[in-house]
């Protein structure tokens, strides 16, 4: 539906069990939580749509009512339930360096440039000293929401 660059990854948790049967180990995938799906998604009004209007979708966890946008994991239970699922973080390289100016693609500061101050290649993160009004202001931002100049 052309929302590749909104909706990333779909993910049912799953880990991995050993069952004895008749005497013999076999190791089977368990749902971690059955009848849910962990999607990572940029949420936008059109990206909301898509999602929440999709064959099967019911509702959603951490949302005040039907229609309001759910509530997103933390970081780090995300990280806690991709290792419980043998599945690791994937590690965005990048080919920044403090003190580079860089402009903002998106967000409310899209447009501005900045130079790095700091970086969180575990985050995916980093803060820009942005200007505004005169004055050097700490941003933080995703490494997609930025461009090298």
């Amino acid at each position: 539906m052309g929302m590749a660059d909104k909706i990333f990854r779909v993910v049912v948790p799953e880990e991995e069990e050993t069952e004895i049967k008749n005497g013999k180990k076999k190791v089977v995938k368990r749902k971690v939580f059955p009848g849910y799906v962990l999607v990572e998604i940029v949420m936008t009004d059109d990206s909301w749509y898509v999602v929440r209007n999709t064959p099967g979708v019911t509702g959603f966890v951490g949302s005040a009512g039907s229609g309001s946008k759910p509530t997103p994991l933390l970081p780090e239970e995300v990280t806690v339930l991709l290792k419980r699922m043998g599945v690791e973080e994937a590690r965005i390289d990048v080919d920044y360096e403090i003190g580079e100016t860089v402009r903002v693609k998106e967000g409310p500061f899209a447009n501005f440039t900045g130079s790095i101050e700091e970086m969180d290649k575990d985050r995916a993160k980093l803060k820009v000293l942005v200007n505004m009004f005169g004055r050097d202001t700490p941003v933080e931002l995703d490494f997609t929401q930025i461009d090298k100049l």
